[in-house]
């Protein structure tokens, strides 16, 4: 267990499963940000979620990405740093999500007339990292000929293609935004702030870290509009040159072809 000086404190309901006891004098001037648990703590803390989940929602769907996945509940637990009642929270909502927005139904045919765009894709090789990569060729995007909800189910498709490839010990992907050729008629505030509520809600921390590659200038105000409506991911992005990508990100076998001299 780790413990990092915070204020204000927020007790936290796994604090008694915590092997570390702590005395009452030390929680006025101490919070425990992240705690973790040992394998079998946290998997009663995983049973506990899926009881609540079983009894309060009896008709949220059972089995990969349901109610009753408990890989998705423990990624949950982390993200919720062990709270029971919040991840039960989010996992409800996720959970919907998923059946309302009808995720497990999206395949490659569903979406391919967008997807023949070229706007977006799931690159073939990792980044050296070894993060799988989606990219995003933003001078494809076009809001005013493109059906919104098609984008969307598009973007969401892509996240399980990239997720899906995630290998044995990695935990995230790579996001890059190449932004040559960016216009006006490029600009989509609504569909910016839909991709990343969809990381935030129902994929947390499953997106590593951003890339906007060489933003014009006309990209500027957008950026600074949608800045504000990103949360903690505004963090995560990183603006950067052609060379960047090829260079920190990829070997000259592994770079994708719209990065290549």
């Amino acid at each position: 267990m780790e413990l990092r000086i915070c204020n204000p404190l927020r007790r936290l309901p796994f604090l008694s499963n915590c092997s570390y006891q702590i005395k009452s004098s030390q929680v006025r001037r101490f919070s425990v940000r992240s705690c973790r648990l040992d394998p079998n703590e946290s998997h009663k803390l995983v049973l506990q979620v899926k009881k609540k989940l079983e009894k309060d929602h009896q008709s949220l769907p059972v089995g990969k990405n349901g109610r009753d996945d408990e890989d998705m509940i423990l990624w949950f637990l982390k993200d919720r740093k062990f709270s029971v009642d919040e991840s039960v929270e989010r996992l409800t909502k996720a959970i919907k999500w998923r059946e309302e927005f009808g995720v497990s139904e999206l395949s490659h045919d569903s979406v391919k007339s967008v997807a023949e765009t070229g706007k977006a894709y799931v690159h073939d090789f990792l980044d050296v990292n070894g993060r799988p990569v989606l990219i995003v060729d933003a001078s494809k995007h076009l809001p005013a000929v493109h059906d919104h909800a098609e984008n969307e189910k598009l973007c969401v498709f892509l996240i399980e293609k990239a997720l899906s490839a995630l290998p044995e010990g990695t935990e995230d992907i790579l996001g890059i935004f190449d932004l040559r050729g960016f216009g006006t008629e490029n600009a989509d505030l609504s569909f910016i702030t839909f991709l990343f509520d969809v990381f935030y809600y129902y994929y947390p921390k499953r997106l590593g870290q951003v890339l906007f590659v060489e933003a014009p200038f006309i990209f500027k105000p957008i950026w600074q509009l949608a800045k504000p409506l990103l949360k903690s991911y505004a963090s995560l992005v990183r603006f950067c040159s052609v060379e960047t990508v090829r260079k920190e990100y990829f070997t000259d076998a592994t770079v994708p072809a719209n990065f290549r001299d």
